[in-house]
C-alpha cells in the first residue's frame, strides 16, 4: 500500500524505458502516444519500488503548454494521485514560464471533465471529429464511439 507521503514526482530520465504500460491506460495506441511523447517531458510519480503515474507536457508554443496523457496505474486510481499530479503539472508549466496549460478529452467524458473544472479549467473549444482523424480504428467508451475532443484550460501565471 503506497502512501501518497512515500510518493515521488520526477522527470523520467532519458536513459529509462517509456512507462507505455501507463500511457495505454489513457491513450488507444502506442502509435498514438508515439505522435507526441518524444516532443514534451514525461514525469513519473513513483510509489514504493515502481512507477505507478504518468503525465506528459509538450509545449505548443511560448505561453501554452498541453497536458497531453495522464494516467495512474489502476490499482493505485481513486486515491487523489491523478489530483496530486495535475497540481505537479501546473506548478512545472509556471515554473517553466508558460501562462496556460491545456488538456483535452473526449466529450463524453464527463468523469475527466468533471476532475479538470474541479481543478479550476474551463471549456475553450471543441476538436471536432478528432477521434476520427487521429485513429485507425473506432474508440469507444462506455459503449458510445468516441468522436469530437472537448479543450480545458487553465491560467498558470498572469505575467
Amino acid at each position: 500500500m503506497t502512501d501518497k507521503e512515500d510518493m515521488k514526482i520526477r522527470e523520467l530520465l532519458g536513459s529509462e524505458p517509456i512507462p507505455y504500460d501507463l500511457l495505454l491506460l489513457a491513450d488507444e495506441t502506442i502509435a498514438a502516444i508515439d505522435k507526441y511523447i518524444h516532443e514534451g517531458n514525461i514525469y513519473v510519480v513513483e510509489g514504493e519500488i515502481k512507477i505507478i503515474g504518468v503525465y506528459v507536457l509538450c509545449p505548443l508554443h511560448t505561453e501554452t503548454v498541453e497536458l497531453k496523457n495522464i494516467a495512474v496505474a489502476e490499482a493505485y486510481q481513486s486515491r487523489g494521485i491523478g489530483k496530486l499530479m495535475l497540481a505537479d503539472a501546473e506548478k512545472r508549466a509556471k515554473e517553466m514560464g508558460f501562462r496556460e496549460i491545456i488538456v483535452g478529452t473526449p466529450d463524453i467524458a464527463t468523469k475527466q471533465i468533471n476532475f479538470y473544472q474541479k481543478a479550476g479549467f474551463e471549456r475553450f473549444a471543441t476538436r471536432k471529429d478528432f477521434f476520427f482523424h487521429n485513429y485507425a480504428q473506432p474508440i469507444y467508451e462506455n459503449g458510445i464511439q468516441l468522436k469530437d475532443m472537448v479543450m480545458l484550460r487553465k491560467l498558470v501565471s498572469t505575467t
